[in-house]
């Protein structure tokens, strides 16, 4: 029964034409996982001679920003970069920085959503060729941001985005 299952689920795979027009980006590797000490500047996804930039934020209310760490040299011709995040312990606190994920995109936003530990929810903005742009909501869950949204927009004649968020 398993084995007529596989041969069916082939053939309609084998049937399907692919709709696929560019390759798929590659995705780097972060030096250290999510959740796991990291010194920010040094983990995350970073160059072997990175040019570091900061964009630290209150991600919890906490009165402490996070720490937003980006290398500038991993940023593409768009000004799409890689934005890793780290929370420190507290003044008095023996633990280290914990590495909780990376932001993709040329710009960040806060919104108004909070995930566990009242961490804000995160959107990224990543440029794509023909004025397209794909927008990444992150909300933090079991110790690390995550993706949970992904819309596909373009700008329109007006500056506005227009985004598709069901299929056609």
């Amino acid at each position: 029964m398993c084995s007529r299952l596989a041969i069916v689920f082939a053939l309609l795979v084998a049937g399907c034409p692919s709709r696929r027009t560019t390759n798929p980006r590659e995705l780097p590797t972060p030096t250290v996982q999510v959740g796991s000490c990291g010194q920010p500047g040094k983990d995350g996804v970073m160059g072997a001679s990175p040019k570091l930039d900061r964009a630290d934020r209150d991600l919890n209310g906490d009165g402490v920003v996070e720490t937003i760490t980006v290398d500038r040299a991993r940023c593409d011709s768009d000004g799409n970069c890689y934005w890793n995040v780290f929370v420190l312990p507290a003044a008095s606190s023996t633990d280290c920085a914990r590495y909780v994920g990376t932001f993709q995109g040329t710009a960040l936003e806060t919104l108004p959503g909070k995930g566990e530990d009242n961490m804000r929810d995160i959107r990224a903005y990543w440029n794509q060729s023909g004025g397209r742009m794909r927008l990444e909501s992150y909300q933090f869950a079991r110790g690390g941001y995550r993706i949970v949204d992904s819309l596909m927009c373009r700008r329109a004649s007006d500056d506005k985005l227009e985004c598709m968020d069901e299929p056609r």
